[in-house]
């Protein structure tokens, strides 16, 4: 049984690549055809980010959307053929349960259309205050209602209130698992959100993430979550052949959003919430970067870095774009797979 889930993982994630791949060209005209680029505007406020990223304006954005539909497409079609030829090859395909994978492609939907209705406010210059798409605000307020339903699923629905501490055990936090889930969602999706700025970089760091996902579920016996998990980094690997440098499009907030908030879902659903940081360091170092940044010029009125998030201040200093990303990727390689050692480790005390 399990030779068959390697089987079916390894399957439906180089389905999802050339899936994705095949109709990646209809996305892209459709981008091109009615002008969806992503505006580098020079307000003055990001100065060094205007100058260095200027030559990128009109660049098609919303390209995340080869991810999120990819993913709802296959799931759709496998949970149907299941229906229609039960104990077939193609029905067994199936990897959409109430149990394990409702929720996260719920919520990865969910929140992909909120980031699409973002992406869409940015290339049309408009926003709730004027400018181009929400506010952070906002945005976090968005990623805290996603979170809240998510929340509220895991305490009512599957009646799970279990935070994990690795080396130490696992502790009931009764009504407090709602403001940590909330937490480490948002925390989550506004790390991959701040990332995704360089040609490739948060699809990169997030094939990683997803990848180390993919095999904690397995080893977990979450099989159709480790199904799930790679069918993202099938399409993940498929829009990032479109999206190194230079970038035929960007994911924009409908990819990054759905993506960040999916990823803090998963790690709760395995209850490896404190092992994030480490799988996904890169994205921890991009939001602290841009935290530490605000609260210096805040009380010391004084920069830290010349530009965040940190991969901006890397490329004022003069690493070439692809430089910058490709030496995160390993970074974020490494520390992938120092999570997943932190796991196992965890598993065998």
């Amino acid at each position: 049984m399990i030779e068959f889930y390697l089987i079916k993982i390894l399957f439906l994630a180089t389905l999802a690549f050339i899936f994705t791949i095949a109709w990646t060209p209809l996305l892209t005209n459709f981008l091109y055809k009615h002008k969806l680029g992503k505006q580098i505007r020079n307000n003055g406020s990001t100065p060094i980010f205007s100058k260095l990223h200027a030559a990128k304006s009109g660049t098609p954005t919303m390209g995340g959307v080869l991810v999120w539909l990819s993913v709802l497409i296959l799931a759709l079609v496998f949970f149907y053929l299941e229906l229609i030829f039960p104990g077939s090859f193609l029905g067994k395909l199936n990897f959409l349960n109430r149990t394990e994978t409702l929720l996260p492609l719920g919520a990865l939907v969910a929140s992909a259309l909120v980031g699409l209705f973002d992406d869409y406010l940015d290339v049309r210059g408009k926003g709730v205050l004027g400018g181009g798409g929400l506010k952070i605000r906002h945005r976090l307020l968005i990623y805290a209602l996603i979170a809240l339903v998510g929340a509220l699923w895991f305490y009512f629905k599957l009646d799970w209130d279990m935070f994990h501490v690795p080396f130490v055990g696992a502790f009931n936090l009764g009504w407090w698992y709602i403001p940590v889930f909330i937490f480490v969602i948002v925390a989550t999706a506004f790390s991959v959100n701040e990332t995704d700025g360089l040609d490739g970089l948060a699809g990169g760091v997030l094939l990683t993430s997803f990848s180390a996902y993919a095999v904690i579920c397995f080893s977990l016996g979450k099989y159709n979550l480790a199904v799930f998990c790679a069918v993202i980094v099938g399409a993940l690997l498929a829009f990032l052949w479109f999206n190194i440098n230079p970038a035929r499009f960007y994911m924009g907030d409908t990819g990054a959003m759905s993506l960040g908030v999916t990823l803090g879902v998963i790690a709760m659903l395995t209850n490896t919430a404190l092992l994030l940081p480490i799988i996904g360091l890169v994205f921890v170092v991009e939001s602290l970067s841009v935290i530490i940044q605000q609260l210096s010029k805040k009380l010391r009125h004084k920069k830290i870095f010349l530009s965040t998030p940190i991969h901006h201040h890397f490329e004022a200093l003069g690493w070439s774009e692809p430089k910058v990303v490709m030496r995160f990727w390993v970074v974020a390689g490494v520390a992938a797979t120092l999570g997943l050692s932190f796991f196992l480790l965890d598993k065998l005390i």
